[in-house]
C-alpha cells in the first residue's frame, strides 16, 4: 500500500506581512534621515567656507590699506601709519559694532599710487540678529563676486573691527549668516604692525 503525503502550500499570514512591511519602512525612514542630515551638513559646510573666505577678505582689505599708506603716503611711513589710524578711527572701525569697507569700485583709481586708500569705510549699525546686518553683502551672479553696490542679498554680513595699541593694529573680521533657525558667525583675527620704522 502506498501512502501519499499531501503538503499544504502555506503563504504569509497577515501578521507576518505587517511585520515585514514595518521592518522595510523603518529601514527606509532611517536611510532618509541619514540622507537629510548629510545634505544639511553639506549645505552648512558650503556656507561656512564662503563665510571664511569673506572674513579673510576683510583682513586683506585692512592689510592692503595699511601697506599702501605706509609705502606711498608722503613723506614717510610714520606719517602713513598715522593717516591709516586716523581714517580707520574716523570710520568708527574701533567702535563695538565695527565698520565695513566698500567696494573697490568706490576707490579713486585716478590716483595710481594709492587707489585703495579711497575705498569707503562706514560705521556698522547692528541689531540683535547679526553684526552689520543693515549692510548685507550682495552677491553678483554675473561675475561671482560679493560687494555692496550690485547684486542680491547674499545673507552674509561682515563687520571689521580695528583697534590700535601704539604701533600695532588688532584686526578682527566677523562674517555672520542665518541658516535654519540659528545665527552662525566666523571671526578671523590678525595683528598688523607699523613694519617700517624711521
Amino acid at each position: 500500500m502506498i501512502k501519499f503525503s499531501i503538503q499544504k502550500n502555506r503563504g504569509f499570514t497577515l501578521v507576518e506581512a505587517m511585520v515585514a512591511i514595518s521592518i522595510f519602512t523603518v529601514s527606509i525612514l532611517a536611510s532618509m534621515a541619514v540622507l537629510t542630515n548629510s545634505i544639511q551638513n553639506t549645505k552648512y559646510a558650503k556656507e561656512k567656507v564662503t563665510a571664511e573666505y569673506l572674513a579673510q577678505e576683510g583682513i586683506e582689505y585692512a592689510r592692503n590699506m595699511r601697506d599702501t599708506y605706509m609705502l606711498y603716503y608722503p613723506p614717510d611711513a610714520t606719517t602713513g601709519w598715522n593717516k591709516f589710524a586716523t581714517n580707520v578711527t574716523a570710520a568708527n572701525c574701533n567702535a563695538s559694532n565695527g565698520c565695513y569697507f566698500g567696494d573697490l569700485s568706490s576707490s579713486d583709481f585716478n590716483n595710481s599710487n594709492m587707489p585703495i586708500t579711497g575705498i569707503t569705510m562706514s560705521s556698522c549699525s547692528t541689531n540683535s540678529t547679526s553684526v552689520c546686518s543693515n549692510h548685507p553683502l550682495l552677491y553678483n551672479a554675473a561675475n561671482g563676486t560679493y560687494g555692496y553696490t550690485s547684486g542680491v542679498n547674499s545673507g552674509y554680513a561682515r563687520a571689521i573691527k580695528i583697534t590700535f595699541n601704539g604701533n600695532q593694529a588688532n584686526i578682527s573680521s566677523t562674517v555672520s549668516w542665518l541658516q535654519g533657525s540659528g545665527l552662525n558667525k566666523v571671526t578671523f583675527s590678525e595683528t598688523l604692525s607699523a613694519w617700517i620704522t624711521q
